[in-house]
Parts: C-alpha cells; structure tokens; sequence
C-alpha cells in the first residue's frame, strides 16, 4: 500500500466512498435527462469497491488492482476468515457497471428499478464495511 498519504487510511476510503454513493443516490437533485442512470450506478459501484479496500486496508490485506466486488469479496472471507452475509454478496453485481457501461457499446440501459436496486446494495456494502472497519474486527 504505498504511494498516496491516504492509500493506507481505510477512513479516508470509506470518507471518499460516501462520497460516491451520496453522489450516486441524490439523482432527485440532477437532471436525469442530461445524464445517463449508467453514470450513477458507476458512483455506487466505486462505493462499494473502496469500501470493501477499505475493510482489506484495515487488516494490512494486499489486493490487486482490480474493479471486481466479488474478487474483493472472496479475498475478504479468505482472510478474515468469515461469513459474508447474502445481501452483501449481492454487491458483486455492481461490478458491470465499473467497465462495461461507462463506455458506448451494445448493452441494455439501466432501468430505474435496477439504479434503485444498486442504491440498495451500495448502501449496506457500506455500512457493513463501515461496521468492519469501526469495529476492527
């Protein structure tokens, strides 16, 4: 973890994760005529994987380079040694919207109730890193 001051202060990650997810739910205040909800599941997506490198960070945990939520995942209940819970593991379907919808290419858009479901997970992938890393568990 070297490079940056904050690479290795998992609540600077999490600070800049909030961040993404507040951006990434508050779609009542833009105009989603001029933005794609592809760009906001982005956010919630960068929301969970720095989340979860948070947790990873917490416990001097290498990863790789890597936008993958269910790699980040497996690393963590490899290491850590414990359960993740089912509505957590639903975070790895973020993981297309990392890559595959940032850029234009033959995919179906996102529908308002799959960018509602993506808040969702968002929301308790971060609270459960939160919980993880404020409790050092």
């Amino acid at each position: 973890m070297k490079g940056w001051s904050f690479m290795d202060d998992p609540i600077k990650w999490l600070e800049i994760a909030k961040s993404n997810l507040k951006r990434g739910e508050n779609s009542s205040y833009i105009d989603l005529s001029c933005i794609r909800l592809e760009e906001l599941c982005f956010d919630l997506q960068q929301c969970a994987e720095k989340s979860l490198k948070a947790v990873l960070i917490k416990h001097n945990i290498q990863f790789p380079r890597t936008h993958n939520i269910a790699e980040l995942l497996v690393l963590i209940k490899k290491k850590l040694k414990i359960t993740i819970p089912d509505d957590i593991k639903e975070g790895a379907i973020l993981t297309d919207y990392a890559v595959t919808t940032r850029y234009p290419c033959d995919y179906n858009p996102v529908t308002e109730k799959e960018y509602e479901e993506a808040v969702m997970i968002a929301k308790r992938v971060h609270m459960w890193a939160m919980s993880l890393v404020g409790e050092g568990k």
